[in-house]
């Protein structure tokens, strides 16, 4: 069973991850498009298919701010995550490392590394804690502050962990990118 507060801080956390994510890949839809043809996972006639994608993120983030759909959104994203890590090591495999990432929007410009691998299937196991019974007592206003404050926090400790791993990798002409 997960306490309610810690839930909610995830689910908030989660969804500001996929929402953040889909609204890159739909502010620059052909930047994206060019990105998922790069990895060649589907033939190029299947571009038209990324277009799902941010639509898919977006969903899952929507849906993890909602108590009913909470579970399903939570294993939908883990799946995603998982695909990502799948597909990042599928191309590292291919010795395919002058990728870019398409992680942070289409002007992001880190090539694929493995530890990408591990921080996505680390984020599905964190989303696999949503599929755990809620427990029932009812929240209080410090747990408002903790979910506000934790997703915040969590937010910014992603955000440097990214930069940090992100920015040690060498530049490179990479793929992908507009």
């Amino acid at each position: 069973m997960i306490d309610p507060t810690i839930s909610a801080l995830l689910a908030g956390c989660f969804a500001l991850l996929f929402l953040s994510a889909a609204s890159h890949k739909l502010l620059q839809p052909q930047a994206f498009a060019a990105t998922f043809v790069a990895y060649r996972v589907l033939p190029a006639r299947l571009a038209p298919l990324s277009r799902l994608v941010p639509l898919t993120e977006g969903v899952v983030g929507v849906s993890l701010l909602s108590g009913a759909a909470r579970p399903a959104a939570g294993a939908a994203g883990a799946l995603l995550l998982a695909l990502y890590a799948g597909v990042v090591a599928l191309n590292l495999h291919r010795g395919r490392r002058d990728l870019a990432c398409g992680c942070g929007g289409p002007n992001d410009r880190r090539p694929i590394a493995a530890w990408m691998v591990w921080r996505n299937l680390i984020l599905a196991l964190l989303l696999g804690l949503l599929w755990l019974p809620v427990g029932s007592r009812s929240l209080h206003a410090i747990d408002a502050l903790t979910i506000g404050a934790g997703t915040a926090v969590a937010s910014l400790l992603y955000m440097s962990l990214e930069g940090l791993l992100g920015r040690a990798a060498p530049r490179a002409a990479l793929r992908g990118v507009a």
